[in-house]
């Protein structure tokens, strides 16, 4: 008996009509059409934030303290370029610094041959940093626009739900429950949108901006010491170098290191 009656509780039990897939659904293509609007934006946005944060990490372990001062330890530029990466940022500042550098001797004036190299190494500054702020715009776009495609769904989910009113007579909860969870859900996920994309593009401007400022202070460096012949460098600590091992004895016993 006790069997049947929960068998018959379980048949009555009201099918549940006002979940997420039943919301869009009934919201028809448009809540699709903005859904998938919506994926596209979020997908893109992760995207970006990971790659730009693999070049920046790339930039700023090819530049490390232990770099620097093998670079300026060298005894010309040409020679600390060997120190430095490949295809590398720091690489192509050096490059353009050099390539300039041999070009500058074809003009007579030295103030416009120092402007000409001033000139250089901006150029190749700002072509790495417009090479970093690559896909900003588009996370800024998203931070901008999510909340608005959203609250088109809401606006189109509300205008639905008067509509149920309006043919049913009445406001029933089974008329209009629907389209206004879909126009919450429409807000909700243009937000769930738009806020990661406004952090990540703060927090990669950010970290450009520290990018930038190594930058500039690196390319002032090189055209002051093209400028005076080699003889204006900054003072950079030399590498750390790994301590030496003790020495073992013979008879198993280890020895302090030399000074």
């Amino acid at each position: 008996m006790i069997i049947e009656l929960l068998a018959a509780g379980t048949e009555a039990a009201p099918e549940n009509k006002f979940g997420f897939m039943e919301a869009m659904e009934q919201g028809g293509p448009v809540a699709w059409f903005i859904l998938a609007i919506m994926i596209i934006m979020s997908v893109g946005s992760f995207y970006i934030l990971i790659t730009k944060l693999f070049e920046q990490n790339k930039i700023n372990k090819q530049f490390n303290r232990d770099v620097v001062g093998k670079f300026w330890q060298a005894s010309s530029l040409k020679e600390g370029a060997t120190k430095l990466e490949k295809n590398s940022a720091w690489r192509q500042v050096i490059d353009d610094a050099l390539k300039a550098e041999d070009e500058h001797g074809k003009m007579t004036d030295k103030l416009e041959a120092h402007d000409w190299m001033h000139g250089s190494l901006e150029r190749s500054t700002d072509a790495i940093n417009a090479k970093l702020a690559g896909g900003l715009p588009f996370l800024a776009t998203v931070g901008a626009t999510a909340p608005f495609v959203g609250l088109l769904g809401t606006v189109i989910g509300i205008y639905r739900a008067l509509i149920n009113i309006g043919i049913a007579g009445s406001a029933s909860i089974d008329k209009v429950a629907g389209p206004v969870g879909e126009a919450l859900i429409m807000t909700a996920i243009g937000l769930f949108v738009a806020v990661p994309a406004v952090f990540a593009y703060n927090w990669l401007q950010s970290r450009n901006r520290r990018i930038a400022e190594k930058l500039s202070a690196f390319s002032t460096d090189i055209l002051a010491n093209i400028s005076s012949n080699g003889a204006v460098r900054p003072a950079t600590k030399a590498p750390a170098r790994a301590a030496a091992k003790p020495a073992t004895t013979a008879g198993g016993a280890q020895t302090a290191p030399r000074s």
